[in-house]
């Protein structure tokens, strides 16, 4: 997970009046650069100042508040953000963007593209509704450390939790139990922070909205949607034919899925799929279904160290830099000890604190196949952070082509690293240890992709559009959200669930990354893409056996992606690495031999 900008501004406000953004010195006229193009120089160079100072500080408060849970650490995360709010809603800097853009045709590329990232970012924090921005702030913060401080209890007695657990472990479980009483017992504990989230939840939705109408969007969603440049209208209509694409193949897989599980538990095959069958808390992926490719047992020997030093050497190997040593001395990488009073957010993210070198992730790194996966795709934030960090991108255009192309390139490795020749390349996957390819294949689309694309782009966009697009009243919270589970992903709960409680409100990122969840779902097919390119065309090897690791070719091919940054329509840069744009013919491709493979499979039955 990329960390966005902070959610979260009261310092310095006095310095940032409408005279100081008008009246800032200008810089000299170059030759050829019109006036237009200086003021806005002058204007950008200071705003960017402004905005990186209050941007670290926040971030800074941020990691504290995220890594070690208090009240004290959540009081300096609201009073550092609404620092931040301060300037990025600042009213003197709207209007003079607005002033600014509106001599658009005088203006350089660049120029503009900041301006619109200056009026994007106010959406969050607009200055001519201070009141509504800092009460944003507030509940933000609130529903963060609610987020982070929750105790997952297994037993109650009484009030009082008499076994608690952790989310790694309610994962753990839900991965490796094969005892249905128990499944259900853990998949409901998984759900008791929903009705707790919900009444913030419900405040937020209102407060984002209105700051988002505020500087001209119909809901949060569409201020979120246009960083894409599309409206939501053409966002739900790509989101709908990645489902409608890849529903044949789901469908298969979900078919396979319950008599596999039925199997396991000794039960009938049932119609729609319990929640509490699947080995995630939200049917996101469904890993494990495939026994012979276990590889957990491949990682036992490894410490957690080892698991993000071997991530870090696949990035060094295709001619990145080694990580700086800041990295090393400031991330929070592995889980909290069991006897530390301690608490810190669970999920897995990386950091830009500065939009500058101070890069670092949080995680809680385990030696298994999970983690192995997801410390590449961490770095692969982290090394998208470092190329894009350079005197060509501006500062406030230090991030992916779009949010998507951010996660699809830790997803892009994420796959890499999973493929059996760069495993057998670097030792943990035994020489003489074969698997099966379509087992392989299986694995990976149930655990990584294809469920995926249905909780993504179906379930929790089409919720989240509800919540914002619709403002869906809090009484319906749960039922949409189970039928979009049912409708989407085929899923039931275990027994009805009432409004009582929040089932979606469990989601990290419904709270704490709002109304872009869409990110992934593009980011799953931008994925498959950037693959089939680099395995087909620069490697010349099977998409579905290949390696990365030592090629310097893929290393170049990827940089040249990563260290633009946003200084160009996402489309284009697409077009131009790739060859094709936004589809989902890569994805549909790779998975074809499994397609076919499991209706033969699923007609003997």
């Amino acid at each position: 997970m990329n960390v966005p900008p902070p959610v979260i501004p009261r310092l310095g406000l006095a310095a940032f009046s409408v005279l100081t953004w008008v009246a800032a010195p200008a810089p000299a006229l170059a030759l050829g650069e019109s006036p237009a193009q200086q003021r806005a120089e002058a204007f950008l160079n200071l705003y960017t100042s402004a905005y990186q100072s209050l941007y670290t500080l926040s971030g800074e408060m941020e990691w504290a508040a995220v890594t070690d849970v208090s009240p004290e650490h959540d009081a300096a995360r609201v009073a550092a953000n609404k620092a931040y709010a301060a300037i990025v809603g600042d009213r003197a800097a709207i209007v003079q963007a607005r002033a600014l853009l509106a001599e658009e045709k005088s203006l350089e590329p660049l120029t503009v593209l900041q301006l619109r990232k200056v009026i994007l970012l106010a959406g969050g924090f607009p200055g001519t509704i201070p009141d509504v921005s800092a009460r944003r702030v507030e509940a933000e913060s609130r529903q963060s450390s609610l987020l982070d401080s929750w105790e997952f209890c297994l037993a109650r007695k009484g009030e009082a939790c008499v076994t608690p657990t952790t989310a790694n472990q309610i994962d753990n479980l839900l991965l490796e139990s094969r005892d249905l009483a128990e499944r259900r017992k853990v998949w409901e504990a998984s759900k008791e922070i929903g009705p707790a989230l919900k009444p913030g939840l419900v405040e937020l939705r209102d407060l984002r909205n209105r700051v988002a109408r505020e500087v001209g969007f119909k809901s949060f969603f569409d201020l979120q949607v246009a960083d894409y440049g599309m409206t939501v209208e053409e966002m739900m209509a790509l989101l709908d034919s990645c489902v409608r694409d890849t529903r044949p193949l789901y469908d298969q897989m979900q078919l396979w899925a319950k008599r596999r599980l039925a199997e396991r538990y000794g039960q009938p095959v049932p119609g729609t799929l319990p929640a509490h069958w699947l080995p995630n808390r939200w049917a996101q992926n469904w890993p494990g279904l495939v026994e012979s490719v276990d590889l957990d047992d491949l990682f036992r020997g490894m410490t957690a160290a080892q698991i993000v030093e071997r991530a870090e050497a696949f990035y060094v190997s295709m001619g990145f830099p080694k990580l700086p040593p800041g990295f090393w001395e400031k991330s929070d990488l592995y889980p909290v000890a069991k006897d530390s009073a301690r608490k810190k957010n669970t999920h897995a993210s990386a950091w830009h604190v500065d939009l500058d070198h101070d890069v670092r992730s949080l995680m809680s790194v385990e030696p298994n196949a999970q983690w192995f996966g997801t410390a590449h795709h961490e770095l692969g934030h982290i090394y998208y952070y470092i190329s894009y960090t350079r005197p060509e991108v501006p500062l406030l255009l230090r991030g992916g082509a779009n949010r998507a192309f951010h996660e699809g390139i830790g997803e892009l490795i994420a796959i890499a690293s999973g493929q059996a020749p760069y495993l057998r390349q670097v030792g943990v996957l035994p020489q003489g240890k074969e698997i099966d390819a379509i087992d392989w294949m299986l694995n990976e689309a149930l655990g990584e992709t294809i469920p995926f694309l249905a909780f993504s782009a179906g379930t929790m966009s089409h919720w989240e559009h509800d919540l914002y697009e619709g403002e869906l009243p809090a009484d319906q919270f749960n039922r949409r959200w189970w039928e979009y589970v049912e409708r989407f992903q085929g899923v039931v709960p275990p027994a009805p669930r009432g409004e009582e409680f929040c089932d979606g409100c469990t989601k990290t990122h419904v709270n704490d990354d709002p109304a872009q969840y869409y990110d992934y779902a593009i980011a799953t097919v931008l994925k498959y893409q950037l693959h089939d390119h680099i395995a087909r065309k620069i490697l010349k090897q099977d998409p579905h056996s290949c390696s990365y690791y030592g090629s310097k070719q893929v290393g170049e091919f990827l940089r040249g992606i990563l260290s633009q940054g946003q200084t160009r329509d996402w489309r284009k840069v697409l077009k131009e690495a790739t060859g094709e744009e936004l589809s989902t013919r890569a994805l549909v491709d790779y998975f074809r031999p499994l397609q076919d493979w499991l209706a033969r499979e699923n007609a003997k039955s």
